[in-house]
């Protein structure tokens, strides 16, 4: 059973609040934002180009939104490296080289690990970009380029916990990482390079090819051939479909188990007749260079379980079974 709060509070309202806050900050940083985004990316962009890094850094809730954001620049191919301010003067600073730009993120922009690490952070050709909510506060000065993220207040009721302050430079260090992947030409091939091991790595780099049938494990038959002729040569191939072809190779139809089932409840006789009269002529077919999550929006549309590939000619060169797919974690 859910623990009781008391009749007259209403979490639903509260939890509406809070959000209302924290999306009236984003709004008025939106509103807000002016060159100084396009001064951030231009810096961030010429080390990357320079083949430098970025690094991020912050302590409290704000580290914790620099590490997150750390993470996001370098899953989308902008090296970043997380720095605890903490350990920074204890060597860490070691991370930091010439040509490197550092976001520092601090709502008050006056906290003292990371005032102390300040002059040790200025050092020749290392550009400063401070996330703070005070241009007038000793990160926003010492800063190359200074990005406000200044609340009206935050969720907190005691307008105390870091909130809607902390979403803010979230979102803004997410702006910053989407708008550089694309002034850097980012493609959605490179960002499956950087997760081959996940869900987005299989359905960019996955291909046709990957997965198809070929050889001995596709049934083929000509036209001229009989029906039980298909069936034997499904069973040998254990497949659920028999591909069509004329004397050259080139694709005339399909026949499946679906279609002996159909057509042997009104013919008897069906076994006998040449597999050109009852096949499904110009099936559904895709070329070997897509990717393979194509076939399963194919699979999906027209509710088929088998995808005949082939080349430029209409050669036969595989089969996709829809069975097959699950292996790969595709469906």
């Amino acid at each position: 059973m859910s623990p009781k709060v008391g009749n007259t509070f209403d979490c639903q309202a509260k939890a509406r609040d809070v959000l209302g806050i924290e999306i009236e900050g984003l709004k008025a940083l939106r509103a807000r934002l002016g060159p100084e985004i396009t001064r951030a990316i231009g810096l961030l962009k010429d080390s990357l180009d320079r083949s430098h890094k970025i690094i991020a850094t912050g302590i409290g809730k704000s580290g914790h939104v620099a590490e997150k954001v750390a993470a996001t620049f370098t899953s989308t191919g902008a090296p970043c490296v997380y720095l605890n301010c903490v350990n920074a003067v204890h060597g860490d600073l070691g991370l930091v080289s010439e040509g490197d730009a550092i976001l520092i993120f601090s709502y008050s922009g006056e906290t003292d690990e990371i005032v102390r690490t300040l002059p040790a952070l200025r050092r020749p050709g290392v550009q400063i970009i401070g996330l703070t909510g005070d241009p007038r506060s000793t990160v926003a000065k010492n800063a190359d380029v200074h990005l406000d993220v200044r609340v009206e207040r935050e969720a907190c009721p005691h307008n105390l916990a870091p909130t809607a302050s902390t979403t803010a430079m979230m979102a803004l260090g997410d702006a910053l990482a989407m708008v550089l992947l694309q002034a850097r030409g980012f493609r959605r091939e490179d960002f499956a390079q950087l997760h081959p091991g996940g869900a987005i790595g299989r359905n960019l780099l996955l291909g046709i090819r990957d997965v198809m049938r070929t050889g001995d494990r596709i049934a083929t038959v000509r036209g001229h051939q009989s029906v039980l002729d298909a069936v034997s040569a499904m069973n040998r191939a254990r497949s659920g479909a028999a591909v069509v072809l004329d004397d050259g190779g080139h694709l005339l139809g399909i026949f499946t188990q679906g279609d002996f089932v159909r057509h042997y409840q009104t013919d008897a006789q069906l076994g006998r007749r040449q597999i050109k009269e009852v096949m499904t002529a110009d099936p559904i077919v895709v070329r070997d260079d897509r990717l393979a999550i194509e076939a399963v929006r194919i699979f999906e549309k027209h509710q088929i379980d088998d995808l005949v590939v082939i080349d430029q000619k209409r050669r036969l060169l595989g089969v996709v079974d829809a069975q097959d797919l699950t292996k790969f974690r595709l469906i």
